[in-house]
Formats: C-alpha cells, structure tokens, sequence
C-alpha cells in the first residue's frame, strides 16, 4: 500500500463552504483573546487545558471526573490503583498542551513525523506502566506502547486496515507534505487542519494513544495558523457531539463512490463532511467562549458569587472588593488591601489568608501580586456549562 491509498488528502471540490467556515473562524477567533486582563488570561488558559483533558479522555471513554483532574494536578493522587492511572494520564495530557502552548516544539511543524513522534512520546513518558499496553482484540496479546515509536504491528479499526507499518515513513511523509501550512492559502490551512484530522487517525501510527495525539496535533495546528488558543478547545465540541464525531471519521474511512466524488482512493464527499463538522465544532466552541468570557458576565457572576458566599459566611466580609479588583486589574499588590478595603493591614491579611486557602487568589511567593485562581469548586458558578 502506497499513500495514493490516503488520497484526497485535501478536498478539491465542494470547498465553498468550507472556506466561508474558515473565514468565520479566523474571525471570531481574533476577537476572543482580548476580552481579559492578560494574567487573567492565562489563569483561565490553565483551567481550559483541564477541561481539554477532561473531554479528550471522555471520547477515549475514560470519565475522569474534574475534581479528580484538578487534585492530579496538585500530585493529590487516588489510593485506587485505576483511579489513580486515570489521574496520570490527565495530568500527562495537560502538561503536553503546555508544553505545546509554550511553543516548546519549534521548529517542527504540528503535521510533521517529527512532532507527532514527540507528542506521543512525550505523552507516553508521563504515563504509568499499566496504561503502556495494547490488546489485540482477537488473540489478546498484551503489546508494549514504546512512546514515540511508530507500530510494527499491523492494526484493524472497526471496519478499516491501517497502512502497513513497513509503510508509515512514507505515509507520513506525504502528510507532512500534504498539510504544509507555507503551501496554502489562509483558509485552505484552516481545512487542511480538519483533513489532517482524519487523515492521521486513518494512518493510525502509533499502537496506541492516536486519538489523543490527533488532537494535540489539531490543537498546535491551530495555534500555528492564529485562530486556537488556550482559551478554547475544539475537543470540547468533538465530546458533545460525538456520536456525530466518530460517524462521520468511519464515513471518511470509505473507499471512493463514484466518479463524482473526487480522483482519490478515499471518497471526497465524505472529507468534505467531516471538514465541515470539525470547522463548525470550532466555530462553535470560540463563540461559547466569547460568551463565557464576556467581560461584563463574567465579573457579574464572580460578583454574585461572592455576596452569596459572604452572606453563607463561608468566605469572609470583603471578599467582594478584593476578588473584583483582581479579575479587573489582572494583579492586585497586597499593600492595597487595607486602602481597597478601609481596613486595617490585619484585617487585610485575614480576608487574603482566607482566599488564598480557598484558592480564589493565587500568587507565586507570600510576597508576590495576587491573582484570581480558578479552583474546580468555583467553576459551575464562574464558568458555567464547561462541564456537563
């Protein structure tokens, strides 16, 4: 088997809409990142890659609750033995986007062999021993996950046989070629990121992982092209629909239909399909963000948050001021308090002790700026709808 066998890797045909999609994109896009305070903004970039997680392990049928996320990130691990690998694979996923968002991997490019073996390497590295094994569904065989290395096995997915492994070089060479952002136009990377999507889980190069190596490679594609961002995430789309998702990848999977769907091996209509799907998932998730970071909404509801829980007694008197005044400014000197407050400095001192110990500010040292923290008790009345 050859790449032609991938082929159309783009869509030549039936694009009209798909570029109008892209267009949106790119535009909306643009508008969510300058909608907060830039330490605000990277606060809620943290909390988004958690949700990232959450809803990529949710497609691999993995339900690892949020909170149990958010205490792997504070190394607060399971006794439970499967609860507890299950926290270590978020956790790796998380610190992979990281990694990915700090542009750690220049000068690879996202679609390249290169990035592709470090994402899955540097996943795999991360993850315990128990969670580096595939089965073969029809003998059982329990296979090594080497992180980074490409199979040498041949694979079976549902209805579809992968590439040979003597043949993924090749294959992902002419992906690499194929989704080469310096070839195309704006809008046609926008719909290489959908195609490459489902070309690479079609290629299926790793024995396992290829699922979450696909988005991450999504994710930094679109970073690359200047419309993702840490602030949304298209895995939340895919999740929410993803009886949808999953269809319309076998779909993709299908042999050509006729003379009148494309010159590939691959059927065009069915790409175009999918493209369409993943470019509204996109869209759709950059506008329920926008909407959720609306300045105004946001500070309303962490304003009724506050008077809520000042009026239980579960967080202090004053609260409101000092929770205000770091989502607005971004950082708040804890010399200010005692002004901002009409307090004295111990007074000031109590209500930031409290705060930091619920972890609704955050700061680097006992010294250093205060700045709002999100943690996972806040975040239905802060962020509503995140998670279902």
């Amino acid at each position: 088997m050859t790449p032609d066998a991938a082929e159309p890797f783009l869509p030549t045909e039936g694009t009209e809409v798909l570029e109008n999609l892209a267009f949106d994109l790119a535009r909306e896009a643009s508008e969510l990142s300058g909608r907060l305070h830039p330490v605000v903004r990277q606060s809620v970039a943290e909390l988004v890659r958690s949700m990232n997680c959450y809803y990529s392990n949710l497609i691999e049928g993995h339900n690892t609750h949020p909170r149990d996320i958010d205490r792997a990130l504070a190394e607060d691990y399971e006794s439970d033995p499967q609860r507890r690998d299950m926290q270590r694979e978020a956790r790796a996923h998380i610190e992979v986007q990281r990694l990915i968002d700090a542009q750690a991997t220049a000068p690879h490019p996202p679609a390249s062999r290169q990035f592709i073996e470090w994402v899955h390497r540097e996943f795999c590295v991360r993850l315990p021993d128990s969670l580096l094994v595939a089965t073969n569904p029809d003998t059982q065989e329990q296979l090594p996950v080497v992180p980074g290395a490409l199979r040498t096995r041949e694979v079976v997915v549902g209805r579809h046989v992968a590439p040979p492994a003597v043949g993924l070089p090749a294959f992902l060479a002419r992906f690499e070629q194929a989704y080469d952002a310096s070839r195309l136009s704006k809008p046609r990377q926008a719909i290489a990121i959908a195609a490459a999507h489902h070309r690479l889980l079609w290629i299926h190069p790793f024995l396992d992982g290829n699922g979450r190596v696909t988005r991450l490679m999504s994710h930094a594609m679109l970073r690359d092209l200047g419309v993702g961002s840490a602030l949304w995430s298209v895995s939340r789309g895919l999740a929410r629909r993803s009886t949808d998702y999953k269809q319309l990848l076998m779909a993709a999977d299908e042999a050509r239909r006729g003379d009148l769907d494309g010159r590939g091996a691959l059927s065009q209509s069915a790409l175009v399909a999918f493209c369409r799907f993943f470019l509204e998932c996109c869209l759709d998730q950059v506008r329920f963000m926008r909407e959720l970071l609306e300045p105004a909404e946001l500070q309303r509801r962490v304003e009724r948050y506050a008077r809520d829980e000042e009026d239980a007694g579960r967080l202090p008197r004053r609260s409101l001021p000092v929770l205000r005044e770091a989502l607005i400014a971004g950082e708040l000197d804890r010399g200010r308090v005692p002004d901002l407050l009409d307090v004295s400095e111990r007074s000031a001192r109590r209500v930031i002790a409290e705060l930091v110990a619920q972890r609704l500010l955050v700061s680097d040292s006992h010294k250093a700026p205060l700045r709002l923290g999100f943690p996972i008790d806040v975040v239905e009345r802060w962020f509503p709808r995140l998670y279902p």
